[in-house]
């Protein structure tokens, strides 16, 4: 098979590429992303700075606040979704080995998944301790 891959031109090698495809429409999904971070960031950083060093009372009763608790929520979900994207193409990019590839994009899945639920957990039980 190698012998006959070697007689495609480059652009017949490149549309051969599964991914290649799907190149632009996770461009702007990480696009994305980083775009709705900016202004989730930026809500999330001004109640979490002002509960650090509080009680616990104190972080409870700010992200008893439904705005707040939305907002740290949504911050957490998109950016361990940029996350997994960025993730992603880094392994795409330098995993050559096809079995470790996938190995290491499904522990990149599996990984983003379990951080975006732990941080909705605790936001939902810092949220809703009465």
């Amino acid at each position: 098979m190698k012998g006959h891959a070697s007689h495609r031109t480059d652009l017949q090698r490149a549309r051969g590429l599964g991914a290649a495809g799907d190149g632009t429409d996770h461009w702007w999904h990480q696009r994305l992303t980083a775009i709705a971070l900016v202004p989730l960031t930026l809500l999330f950083i001004f109640p979490f700075a002002r509960n650090l060093g509080g009680t616990f009372e104190q972080v409870r009763a700010s992200y008893a606040h439904p705005f707040n608790a939305i907002v740290a929520i949504l911050f957490l979900i998109v950016a361990c979704i940029h996350f997994r994207q960025g993730v992603q193409v880094v392994i795409e990019d330098y995993v050559h080995h096809r079995g470790l590839r996938t190995a290491a994009l499904l522990a990149n899945i599996l990984f983003s998944w379990a951080a975006a639920l732990a941080g909705v957990f605790a936001v939902a039980k810092i949220a809703f301790t009465a």
